[in-house]
């Protein structure tokens, strides 16, 4: 099932579960996701699910991957996102159709080559890639006028903090594997922050050498 009814049908069941932006599911409905998952998963693509990709790491079901996207435009289109972990690189070719500039971190070099790979090979190029552990960002390019986190972290890190544009918006899920996890968009404005809570999520660990207060 990895034909263009099967994610028309994928954009419907989206819709139906409050997705609103036309943006978001415009892009959604013509990414091939089923190239971003092993060819025994291919099947499986379009459900809106989780699915392995080695490494111990997941691609995120879809109505995640478009809640994420929605709520990082929903200030309006931002100039430069950094995404934290590059995974599939399914969410970093959706973030690519929508915004001017992309740089993404990853910290498993399998991943990231993997990734950048079928990025390319959909004539996505506005796109930088490195490999290093991502609670630290990306400093040589920051600030970044959104951060998007794809990996649980039990605290924010700073240095991504740091690396919020004024305005800019930072949609990280918080909390420990196994436990309640709360998708949090926090937003810099003037010398401190605001949080609000979107919703419940389960995602992989943010693996870190360090960068959480």
């Amino acid at each position: 099932m990895t034909s263009q009814a099967a994610r028309d049908r994928m954009v419907r069941q989206l819709r139906e579960l409050g997705i609103g932006d036309q943006r978001v599911l415009e892009v959604m409905g013509r990414t091939p996701r089923h190239l971003f998952v092993d060819e025994a998963l291919a099947s499986r693509a379009y459900a809106n699910t989780s699915l392995p990709i080695g490494q111990g790491q997941t691609i995120s079901q879809p109505f995640t991957v478009a809640r994420m996207t929605e709520a990082l435009l929903e200030g309006g289109v931002p100039e430069r996102v950094l995404e934290v972990g590059t995974g599939s690189g399914y969410q970093t070719a959706v973030l690519a159709q929508l915004v001017p500039r992309v740089y993404t971190v990853e910290r498993i070099r399998s991943l990231s080559m993997r990734a950048r790979n079928v990025v390319r090979g959909l004539g996505l190029h506005n796109v930088r890639y490195h490999l290093s552990d991502g609670s630290w960002g990306w400093m040589q390019y920051a600030p970044y006028d959104a951060i998007l986190v794809t990996a649980a972290a039990e605290r924010v890190p700073h240095p991504l903090l740091e690396q919020l544009a004024p305005g800019a918006s930072l949609i990280i899920p918080v909390g420990r594997q196994g436990q309640a996890q709360r998708l949090q968009c926090i937003r810099r404005l003037g010398s401190g922050f605001t949080a609000t809570t979107l919703h419940t999520v389960h995602f992989v660990p943010l693996v870190s050498d360090g960068g959480a207060a």
